[in-house]
């Protein structure tokens, strides 16, 4: 049994198409149960093994989650990394957290993904010839055996 409802993950795979529509860039969610080391490190491994960092623009962001050990992470692509500030995602970070501390998973990785795609829309807006080019559903780490 995962973290999120079977309604939730719908809601959070919706949220990602809708927050995509405003940008060229890509978001995706990576849950894992637990994260023994650091979080950004997994993540940033995640990333590259998710293909994330093939996307044309190099515009992809992933959130991490690791909900037994509460911890988490953000990493965007060298694309995004190139235009924007070295604090460019904390207060996504911190409107994430705040929902994480009163036991709402679901709306924290919501308030990521909206936060994100707002971001994400100001650098990289929507281009004409863009395709969405990574799913927009939920990768369980843990539970997927071909990564």
């Amino acid at each position: 049994m995962g973290p999120f409802t079977e309604q939730e993950q719908e809601l959070i795979s919706q949220t990602i198409s809708d927050a995509e529509k405003a940008t060229s860039g890509e978001i995706r969610i990576a849950i894992d149960k637990h994260c023994s080391g650091d979080a950004f490190e997994k993540a940033t491994s995640y990333f590259s093994k998710l293909g994330m960092d093939k996307t044309s623009r190099h515009n992809g962001v992933l959130i991490y989650l690791a909900y037994v050990d509460h911890k988490f992470a953000i990493v965007g692509d060298s694309g995004i990394n190139k235009v924007v500030p070295a604090d460019f995602w904390e207060t996504t970070k911190v409107a994430m957290r705040a929902h994480f501390a009163s036991g709402n998973l679901a709306q924290g990785v919501i308030a990521g993904v909206i936060l994100a795609g707002e971001k994400l829309a100001t650098f990289f807006p929507s281009q004409n010839d863009d395709i969405n080019e990574l799913p927009n559903d939920i990768i369980f780490m843990d539970q997927n055996k071909t990564i």
